[in-house]
């Protein structure tokens, strides 16, 4: 048996959107129903290099398919400047649960990037308005990309508004996506008054404010990612219909980590989990719901899931560098 390698090109080539939405909204049911173990994402602080490492290892089982592994990443502010190397860098092993060979070792951040893109698909097909257009962008870095992308897999979007401190940033997500959507830069503002809005962003300090949304606007909150990170106003997250990923890890480090630390937030201002909207047990959005937010923190089953398709597919098209990893003469 052969372990196979998967640069960033072999997942991105081995992933088509639409099974990566798919697989992922099987993940969140899988969780929901009790048929995913999950333990908590767990940290390594490492001071001296400003930066940590996070292990998220899980195990689902869809029903069709199970799938277990574990993803190794880590956030390093510095690395760009010191280092020339990405923020976050992630691998991920994929084992096959029945024996524990590990099948594929994979690049983690390009996983990511997908699974990310497609947590948001999920929440936004069950949130948004049927007849959402209009895609606002906050945050213009790598992760923009998948959002616009997935989101575009599950609604009609045809304008999108980017906006970015970083104006080559902006220019490179236009320049990428201008031949398929009508696309502008602009402020928060003009990028909050679409029908869709993600925020991919890392501040500390609010960005978006109530007055900047309409009541039919859904928001995927995916920037927060750490204790204290906050893209949006208080008073914008508890006028909203809102929904988490996962209550854990949401009041932990999500976008709601803030206000919940403070006693801004409740309990009692959640509507739901993703999962209980995916499997039917709660209603997503109906004709009297107005403003949704999605917070999103990034769930280890949805690397698993996200490598189930990669992994697949890899087979199917013979792709891949396959290595001989475990010496099976061993027992």
């Amino acid at each position: 048996m052969e372990t196979l390698l998967l640069d960033h090109e072999a997942v991105e080539a081995n992933a088509p959107m639409a099974d990566v939405i798919s697989a992922v909204s099987d993940a969140f049911a899988a969780y929901e129903r009790g048929n995913a173990q999950m333990p908590a994402k767990s940290y390594i602080e490492l001071d001296r290099y400003n930066g940590d490492f996070r292990s998220m290892p899980a195990y689902l089982d869809a029903g069709e398919w199970d799938a277990a592994g574990i993803k190794w990443v880590n956030v390093h502010p510095e690395n760009a400047q010191k280092y020339d190397l990405p923020t976050v860098l992630g691998t991920m092993i994929y084992s096959d649960p029945t024996n524990a060979f590990p099948l594929a070792i994979m690049d983690g951040t390009a996983l990511t990037r997908l699974r990310t893109g497609a947590a948001a698909a999920v929440a936004t097909d069950h949130l948004a308005v049927e007849d959402a257009t209009s895609l606002g962008i906050v945050g213009a870095g790598v992760q923009s990309y998948t959002q616009l992308e997935a989101i575009a897999a599950v609604r009609p979007i045809e304008e999108v508004v980017i906006s970015d401190l970083d104006e080559e940033r902006v220019e490179r997500f236009v320049d990428r996506y201008s031949d398929a959507f009508e696309i502008t830069a602009g402020s928060v503002a003009d990028a909050a008054a679409c029908d869709v809005l993600s925020t991919v962003t890392p501040v500390t300090e609010p960005i978006v404010d109530r007055s900047m949304v309409s009541d039919h606007t859904h928001i995927n909150a995916i920037g927060a990612d750490a204790p204290g990170k906050h893209e949006l106003e208080d008073q914008l997250l508890t006028e909203s219909t809102l929904v988490i990923d996962d209550f854990e890890q949401t009041t932990h480090s999500g976008e709601i980590n803030v206000p919940w630390s403070v006693g801004a937030l409740t309990d009692e201002d959640i509507h739901a989990a993703l999962g209980e909207i995916v499997v039917g047990d709660i209603t997503g959005r109906t004709a009297d719901t107005g403003l949704t937010v999605f917070d999103s923190t990034g769930l280890a089953i949805q690397d698993v899931a996200a490598a189930h398709v990669v992994y697949g597919r890899a087979q199917a098209e013979e792709n891949g560098r396959p290595v001989s990893l475990v010496d099976t003469t061993v027992r």
